[in-house]
């Protein structure tokens, strides 16, 4: 691989990778909304839609971490 394309890879995963870290703080305050909502919500479609979104986010935050990885991959 030349070295241009190396950088573009590199400027990619580091977006990826800043992108990521913003996804995860999001994620972390849905985890914190679900975890505190009294316990007579809980079972309750409010809550049933937190945790499916805290799920959706937790995925989405593992698909970028592995678009990063084989990014890094394809340049060794």
């Amino acid at each position: 691989m030349n070295n241009p394309r190396r950088k573009e890879l590199e400027r990619i995963a580091n977006a990826i990778t800043e992108l990521k870290e913003q996804l995860e703080i999001l994620q972390e305050e849905e985890d914190e909304y679900r975890d505190n909502m009294p316990e007579n919500l809980q079972g309750s479609e409010r809550y049933e839609k937190a945790e499916a979104a805290c799920e959706n986010l937790y995925g989405a935050v593992s698909s970028l971490e592995e678009a990063v990885d084989f990014i890094n991959e394809s340049m060794a």
